[in-house]
């Protein structure tokens, strides 16, 4: 499942999935949870503090914010605690706001029906458990090392995954094949739909790093069937 803090090794890409599916959810809707999410991931997205696990700003902050008056704010808000999409960390006091933190596991619980409506690349991956453990398949034989004939970012790439880990490489990587590349984003196609939301999923972080140690211009790697 979903770390439910999305901080250290791969945060960034957990704060993301958790707003996709906060907006997948959403968009789900009718018009009034429409909004409440919007407002929610809005709020999220301008003020919420990861490191700290926390939400502390005032109403007035958040009434301008929303382009609302604060008496929305105080239903608003009081119906995200209802939900336990947000749970008081500790209560505001003279000169001092409430401090809240996401209630990620309910909001996780509450939007999975979505998860597959992003695609099972996303569905894999926010249920999949340890995004780190990945499986090699069994191998026979010497892995032969990548072609670097044609010298593209990617061969180079594949040659510096195969000395790494030739077991992942032969059973998850030596299969990619460059699909072309538009700027600094670089395309890989996957025999399969499965194959590729698994490196999507499990090996993406290596795929990125491998590409951008041969190529620093890479800055994002997508892989499609």
């Amino acid at each position: 499942m979903f770390s439910t803090k999305p901080v250290g090794r791969g945060a960034s890409a957990r704060k993301y999935d958790l707003l996709t599916a906060l907006g997948a959810f959403g968009l789900a809707q009718g018009k009034h949870d429409q909004r409440r999410v919007l407002r929610l991931m809005t709020l999220i997205t301008a003020r919420y503090n990861w490191s700290r696990d926390e939400l502390a700003v005032g109403q007035r902050e958040i009434a301008r914010l929303w382009s609302v008056d604060e008496r929305t704010v105080k239903r608003e808000m009081a119906l995200l605690r209802a939900r336990a999409w947000l749970t008081v960390k500790r209560q505001g006091a003279r000169g001092r706001v409430t401090e809240y933190r996401l209630g990620i596991d309910r909001i996780l619980a509450d939007t999975n029906a979505q998860w597959p409506c992003v695609g099972p690349d996303f569905e894999l991956r926010m249920a999949g458990g340890d995004v780190e453990k990945v499986v090699p398949l069994p191998v026979r034989g010497t892995v032969p090392a990548p072609d670097l004939t044609h010298g593209t970012e990617w061969a180079l790439a594949q040659a510096v995954l195969h000395a790494e880990d030739t077991g992942t490489y032969a059973s998850w990587l030596a299969a990619l094949e460059r699909a072309g590349r538009a700027g600094g984003r670089l395309t890989l196609r996957a025999p399969s739909r499965f194959h590729a939301a698994y490196v999507q999923t499990h090996l993406a972080g290596r795929v990125l790093a491998a590409c951008r140690e041969v190529d620093a211009d890479v800055a994002e790697v997508r892989i499609v069937t």
